[in-house]
């Protein structure tokens, strides 16, 4: 097992998942601390990289396209403090952060996980039900529906219309974006056969954000709802990615298999397909399990 427990948060990976969960310092995103604990299978990962500074560095996790429905929902535009995904590491941790990610690398190269692309979720998304209260609304959803309420910034023209409810059933999608600059940012519903072309502080199935502290929460209502609605990839009609599931572990006690394995691995070092370096961490992860 190997673990980083900073105060930004702790991440502690097993073998097969990589748990994360926010601190509790201060300096802590609200988002985050809403957001949870966060856990992901080994196969939802890409990679994991730690980029050293000066006075900190810095975990960076990268998932696979398509396994976090959070991800897919805020389009990868959540901002460094809200971003569930990096860690700031303190400068006498820097070889335990290294450490952790060697012990991913490895992992994955030896369950042989694919880089490519997944047509189902391997994050569930945000719990529900949920409700958040930011902008010129408040938006709930309890897996089912979703409501709409306005308050008294409401443009006349979206609140005369009165509280919305949309069934899941109706929605084709949906997008969060944060403010930026002087552009302010939204959480849209896509509606199925009635598009709009409104700016969100008229359109009756948007909420119009202006960049203060709990805009980021209406991001997880947005992964919430995303990871009810179907796969994009599964619903593509061009869909022709191949998923290659990861190869199954051998048992703790099958010893001949981690000797194949020993084996297998030589022969794809000699081959070139594995570097030195690669060839040095799968090696290394197999034997620590003899």
């Amino acid at each position: 097992m190997a673990e980083i427990l900073q105060r930004d948060g702790t991440w502690v990976f097993d073998g097969d998942a990589l748990r994360l969960t926010p601190g509790r310092d201060r300096n802590v995103s609200l988002f985050r601390r809403t957001l949870g604990e966060l856990v992901v299978p080994l196969g939802a990962l890409e990679g994991l990289s730690f980029e050293k500074g000066r006075r900190s560095g810095r975990l960076r996790l990268r998932l696979r396209n398509g396994a976090d429905p959070l991800l897919l929902a805020t389009g990868g535009r959540l901002t460094e403090p809200h971003d569930p995904y990096q860690l700031a590491v303190e400068p006498d941790r820097h070889g335990v952060a290294e450490y952790v990610v060697e012990e991913v690398r490895a992992a994955l190269l030896l369950a042989r996980v694919p880089a490519g692309p997944l047509d189902r979720y391997l994050l569930p998304g945000p719990a529900v039900p949920l409700s958040v209260s930011a902008g010129d609304g408040t938006v709930g959803f309890d897996g089912e529906r979703v409501r709409l309420e306005w308050n008294w910034k409401t443009e006349d023209a979206k609140s005369a219309g009165g509280a919305r409810t949309l069934a899941l059933g109706e929605l084709a999608g949906v997008e969060w974006h944060p403010a930026a600059g002087l552009e302010n940012g939204y959480l849209r519903f896509t509606v199925r056969g009635a598009p709009t072309e409104a700016p969100p502080k008229y359109d009756p199935n948007a909420v119009e954000l202006w960049g203060f502290k709990k805009d980021p929460l209406m991001a997880l209502v947005a992964a919430a709802v995303q990871a009810r609605l179907p796969h994009p990839a599964a619903v593509a009609s061009t869909a022709t990615a191949t998923v290659v599931p990861p190869a199954p572990r051998p048992a703790a006690d099958d010893h001949d298999a981690l000797l194949r394995r020993l084996r297998e691995l030589g022969e794809l070092h000699r081959a070139g397909v594995l570097t030195e370096d690669e060839f040095t961490l799968a090696k290394r992860a197999v034997l620590r399990r003899l």
